[in-house]
């Protein structure tokens, strides 16, 4: 493993999206992650949201480990700084890379990808392949239709309060990122005061 204090792995879009808070966002995650001596994992691309969070994260001084299947390497244009890059053959293969590289799961404004990855790891808690926290930041609003539909599924009693229990949700950086690390029993390293 590595000497870092905590490894985070955060799904996002590979493109910008039309809001500035949504780039700021991802800016703000990755000196973050990076200023408290913490590790990003993440879908290995240097476009958008992706390439954001990435090269925050190595400014601040984090390690990054991007991961990327072959069939995407040259449309998400692989991140060739990252500290680790690993190519390789199948979604499949990225999404269980990156779950066991990670301690805890964030998603950010995103696409069909994101989407998918978020539901994925939540599923797997509440099956109980991990235990790892899943967070989901809402920036600018973004997720609040997503989060209405997902509460219309409770409501029709196709979902249970405590699945909901198993996602935390929030729009604050400052709190939502520590809360997630220290519910995956890590600590980051207090290097600055907040960001």
């Amino acid at each position: 493993m590595t000497s870092t204090t905590f490894s985070l792995c955060v799904y996002c879009g590979s493109r910008p999206g039309t809001e500035p808070a949504f780039a700021e966002a991802a800016r703000t995650v990755g000196e973050w992650i990076g200023s408290r001596g913490g590790q990003l994992v993440y879908g290995g691309g240097r476009n958008g949201l992706m390439g954001i969070v990435a090269e925050a994260t190595l400014t601040a001084g984090g390690r990054v480990v991007g991961i990327i299947p072959k069939a995407l390497v040259e449309k998400e244009w692989a991140h060739q700084g990252c500290t680790e890059l690993h190519v390789v053959d199948t979604m499949h293969e990225r999404k269980r890379l990156m779950a066991d590289r990670a301690d805890a799961f964030l998603a950010l404004p995103g696409g069909i990808g994101t989407f998918e990855e978020f539901f994925e790891v939540w599923t797997w808690r509440q099956l109980g392949y991990h235990d790892k926290p899943v967070g989901l930041l809402n920036v600018a609003g973004y997720y609040d239709g997503l989060m209405t539909f997902i509460r219309t599924g409770v409501e029709q009693q196709f979902m249970n309060d405590w699945q909901m229990d198993l996602i935390r949700v929030g729009s604050d950086i400052a709190t939502l990122l520590p809360d997630l690390v220290q519910a995956a029993g890590m600590a980051p390293e207090a290097r600055i005061e907040a960001i």
